[in-house]
């Protein structure tokens, strides 16, 4: 494992799932990681889904970093703020800010891939009010606590296969705004060396997938998933690339990722970079 003790980082949304996954492995190289949510011990949490952020916090500590539980709803650019000044205070750096926040899939439904004109409109404001609009703002105010030292790293999450249509037109249209959001930064960011980049993961066993799996009956998804920490040491090794900056705005994958730096699943796997089914690529 990579050593970024010296690393201070942002995870958003990583109650459970992904940003869980990413902030553990931040953890495990040593760095310092503030983790946000609005799941936190001793009240509801999002859906009833386990986890909370101080769970994850503690996962952080536990793993030889330092986990900061910090309650965020990105929806509200105070609470944002708040976040960032913290950092500031506390830390007088930050180093990495990973947009996993994302509400798209609260108030899942049957209709998830329905057609445009059958979407609920709520499944708009949570793609793009809690997931693309949150990771704009995110950016807007840990931007600044890089460029004094001249260097740092945002990486926004998405989903990507190279120009194949998501299947879903809100979907397709907020992930691919995540990706153009990634190239603009890195347009912006050049001058101050501060790199910007989109990371798609692959199928990933996030609390929601598994509970999704397991009540279809399907008894062999583990061959063809992936744990939320594949992506994490994603997130490890660009963090750790001293010519990360040859990588700015680019849109990139977990598994050519894991070929090009060499790390694996936490099974040690390689898993190849995730397709679109052949129904969903026209």
């Amino acid at each position: 494992m990579k050593d970024l003790k010296d690393i201070v980082a942002v995870v958003t949304g990583a109650s459970r799932g992904l940003g869980r996954g990413i902030a553990a492995s931040l953890g495990e190289a040593g760095a310092t990681v503030y983790v946000t949510g609005r799941s936190v011990r001793g009240s509801a949490t999002t859906e009833d889904l386990p986890g909370t952020i101080d769970e994850t916090a503690e996962a952080v500590t536990a793993r030889g970093g330092l986990g900061v539980a910090v309650r965020c709803d990105h929806k509200f650019d105070s609470d944002v703020e708040d976040l960032f000044a913290r950092v500031r205070q506390e830390q007088g750096k930050l180093d990495l800010l990973v947009n996993n926040a994302w509400g798209g899939y609260e108030g899942y439904d049957g209709k998830f891939n329905a057609h445009f004109w059958e979407q609920p409109p709520h499944r708009w404001d949570g793609m793009f009010t809690a997931g693309v609009r949150a990771a704009l703002i995110a950016s807007r105010f840990a931007t600044p606590l890089m460029i004094p030292r001249k260097q740092g790293l945002i990486i926004n999450i998405t989903a990507w296969d190279r120009d194949i249509y998501l299947g879903s037109l809100f979907y397709d249209l907020a992930k691919n705004a995540a990706n153009r959001m990634a190239f603009g930064m890195a347009k912006e960011l050049k001058d101050h060396n501060i790199a910007a980049v989109a990371l798609a993961p692959g199928f990933v066993r996030t609390e929601r997938v598994v509970g999704a799996f397991e009540v279809a009956g399907h008894k062999n998804y583990e061959s063809f998933t992936e744990t939320a920490e594949y992506a994490g040491r994603a997130v490890v090794a660009l963090a750790a690339d001293p010519h990360v900056m040859r990588k700015s705005g680019l849109t990139l994958t977990a598994g050519d990722l894991a070929l090009e730096y060499g790390f694996t699943d936490v099974d040690g796997r390689q898993i190849p970079s995730f397709k679109m089914p052949d129904d969903k690529a026209s």
